[in-house]
Order: structure tokens, then C-alpha cells, then sequence
């Protein structure tokens, strides 16, 4: 089994810490209100499923409940993810202009080559870094390339990520919304250093376009009119963040699943045609954003229990996937689960935009790294380092002795 690092004055909670937790929440109800944290916990994967598919009763946009700041609103104003309609529809639809399952199928040959290219600069090691090695690069190359933003300075895409999703939660039971000011406070000085960088490549960008996504937006109309260069910021700082942070987690995810269940690697190697359904697998357990949150604008009945006007919500990715109402033997690793109907990239109007490209890249990386490698292990050595799973289920790296071919 893998330790857990410490850092200065912190231990760093487990996925098994947040599932117990969840577990307590749940006797309490699918549904229910919760004093301290000040907000209602939705559990189950059918409640879950509803909340988010209602746009209309529960926002995404949470700019109300936060002071207000002048960065956080620079990058807002473009962010879709926490938009709601018609402004979401406006920027959704530009988006998926770039991601049409056409597009995304195109880019495989592009990931195997920089998936194998990678590997090849470990040299033939017998100990590598996942996440430093290929699981953080690969997905950075890939949307860089496609944003038109020079994949050389991923160390700084990289800090910016660690910084906005490499959090502790304090303590899992303070109000939500104090938390939530918390974090936003945390991000200011990181969102003013993202929004600055990447307004100068759009101004760059707008005088000479060239053939990527990025020139692209500044070209393109929507009913007459152009996108303002502050729009694309939040636009551009999405997709960079979005388009990497999933894959490196679900990489890193599915190796320690592997690692856990050896028997499941070898019938994976054995039949390669599971790979999809063992990432989908892999999703399910280790949902690397364990939670949504919304704002109910109407007395909505959700379940047993109605959520009124004005109440946060916190939707549970990670509770609703193992919910045994769906998912027989829930916290059972089953590569050949079939239906798997998991919520990992949400649902509704904000389903991740990026979901085909994240799984593409997963399959494909992972693939490659099986055929490669006969045995793959983790370090029994080296801690591997792990997120807090409040804020994020991966881990920031992944020390594995591995016997090449």
C-alpha cells in the first residue's frame, strides 16, 4: 500500500478518510440539510443526476454569494462552466465548435506520438514519475497545441494548476461559503498572473491569428459581434486548465488502481479492447472532482426532501458514483462493469466539454504504457504524494518501478 506524505503542520486526508465521511452524511439522508456547513448535501446518483440536469432551478453562476473581485470577475466573465444561459449557450457553442467528436477522434495519432516520445526521454529507467514523466505533459502538449500557446511554458500551466486545485480543506464540516471566500482568496494572486499572460498572447494573438483555437476566437462573430479579448481570458484559462487536470488525474488514478488490482492489469494487458470501460471504471471510483456546487433559484423537490429558493447545494460526484442503488457492490474495482452510468463528468448543460478528449487521452496513454511495460508497480520506497480529496482525487506524483520490453 501507498503512504500518504505529510506537509508542515498538515497530514495529508486520504480517498478512504473522504469516503467514510461521505458514508456518515448518507445515513443521514440522499438528501438533507446540513447546519455547519450551511448548504444541502445531495448523495445519491438519481437526486444528483436531477439537480444537475436542472439548469433552470439550480445555477451554476455563485457570484452572489461572494464578495466581489476584480481578477476573479476578469476570468468569470468568460468562464461557461459557472454561467448560466443564454451567456453559457453564447460561449458553450463557440467551444464545442473545437471539440466535435470528429476533431477529438483526429487528435489520437498526436497523443500516441507525444505519449511515445515522452516515454522515450526516460532513457530506459526502471523508476519513473508518472505525473512529471507523462501524465502531466502528455495532456499539456495536446491542449497547448490546440489553444496555440507555447507548450515550453507548461512549468508555469503547471503552477497555475497546483495552485487552484492543490488545496487542503481546513476542515470538510465550515460553511461552504466560507470556504469557498477562502479558496477565491487563495486564487487572486494566481488568476492575476493567468489573466495577465494570457491577455497578452489574445492582444498578440488578435493582431496576427494564426491557426489554432486561440485565432479562432478572436475571429469569430456571434450575432454580429466579436468576442471581447476580456471574454476570451476566462475562455482561453478553461480549456488550459480543464483541457490537462483531468487527464493527469485519471492517468495517475487508473496506475493505482492497476496497482491495486494486479489480477485486473494482466487480464487489461490480455485484452486490451477493456481499456475503455476499465477508464470508465476508474472514473467511477476515483472521480477526480468529488463535488459540484449550486444555487437554488426555486423551491425545487429534489428526492424526499424540498431544497428552497437561495439554498447552496452541494452536489457528491464521489457519493453519488457509489451509490448501491445503481452500482452493485459499489466499492468493488470491476473493469467489466457494464452499465456503468457514472456522473464523473457531471450532466446536463454543463457536462465537461472536454470529456472526450480526457478519456481519448487516458485510453491511449495507458495503452501504451501496459504494451511498454510488462510490469508496472508502485515504488514501494517513495511515498506518493496525494491530493486532499476534498478538493481533488489524484495524486501530484507517482514514483513506479517498471521493467521495460
Amino acid at each position: 500500500m501507498s503512504q500518504l506524505t505529510t506537509r508542515p503542520n498538515a497530514v495529508r486526508r486520504s480517498l478512504p478518510d473522504l469516503l467514510r465521511w461521505l458514508d456518515e452524511l448518507r445515513r443521514r439522508g440522499q438528501v438533507h440539510r446540513d447546519d455547519r456547513q450551511r448548504c444541502w448535501h445531495v448523495l445519491g446518483h438519481p437526486e444528483a443526476g436531477a439537480v444537475l440536469a436542472d439548469h433552470h432551478s439550480f445555477a451554476s453562476d455563485l457570484r452572489g454569494l461572494l464578495p466581489r473581485q476584480e481578477d476573479v470577475e476578469l476570468f468569470q466573465r468568460g468562464n461557461f462552466v459557472r454561467l448560466d444561459p443564454p451567456e453559457h449557450h453564447r460561449l458553450r457553442g463557440l467551444a464545442s465548435r473545437a471539440f466535435t467528436p470528429r476533431t477529438v477522434a483526429g487528435l489520437a495519432p498526436r497523443i500516441a506520438e507525444v505519449t511515445t516520445e515522452l516515454l522515450d526521454a526516460t532513457g530506459g529507467r526502471t523508476r519513473l514519475e508518472l505525473i512529471d514523466d507523462l501524465a502531466y505533459p502528455l495532456p499539456v502538449i495536446v491542449i497547448a497545441e490546440l489553444l496555440g500557446l507555447p507548450a515550453a511554458d507548461r512549468p508555469m500551466f503547471r503552477r497555475w494548476a497546483d495552485a487552484l486545485f492543490d488545496r487542503e480543506v481546513a476542515d470538510p464540516d465550515q460553511p461552504l461559503t466560507e470556504l469557498a471566500a477562502a479558496n477565491t482568496r487563495a486564487a487572486v494572486p494566481v488568476l492575476r498572473e493567468m489573466n495577465a499572460y494570457l491577455l497578452d498572447r489574445i492582444r498578440a494573438c488578435r493582431a496576427r491569428p494564426g491557426d489554432d483555437l486561440t485565432g479562432r476566437l478572436v475571429q469569430v462573430e456571434v450575432d454580429g459581434q466579436r468576442l471581447a479579448d476580456e471574454e476570451i481570458v476566462g475562455f482561453v484559462g478553461l480549456l488550459l486548465l480543464a483541457g490537462h487536470i483531468t487527464t493527469t488525474a485519471t492517468l495517475g488514478n487508473a496506475v493505482l488502481a492497476l496497482d491495486e488490482h494486479p489480477g485486473a492489469a494482466a487480464e487489461l494487458r490480455a485484452e486490451p479492447e477493456l481499456l475503455p470501460a476499465t477508464i470508465e471504471e476508474v472514473l467511477r471510483l476515483r472521480t477526480p472532482f468529488p463535488r459540484l456546487v449550486r444555487r437554488a433559484v426555486a423551491d425545487t423537490r429534489v428526492g424526499d426532501e424540498v431544497i428552497p429558493a437561495g439554498a447552496v447545494v452541494t452536489v457528491w460526484l464521489t457519493a453519488a458514483n457509489r451509490d448501491e442503488r445503481v452500482f452493485a457492490e459499489p466499492d468493488r474495482f470491476d473493469p467489466r462493469r457494464a452499465p456503468n452510468p457514472h456522473i464523473a463528468f457531471g450532466q446536463g448543460i454543463h457536462f465537461c466539454l472536454g470529456a472526450p478528449l480526457a478519456r481519448l487521452e487516458a485510453r491511449t496513454a495507458l495503452g501504451i504504457l501496459l504494451d511498454r511495460y510488462p510490469d508496472i508497480a508502485v515504488a514501494a520506497d517513495v511515498p506518493v504524494e496525494h491530493r486532499d480529496p476534498w478538493a481533488m482525487v489524484s495524486v501530484n506524483s507517482l514514483p513506479l518501478d517498471v521493467r521495460p520490453r
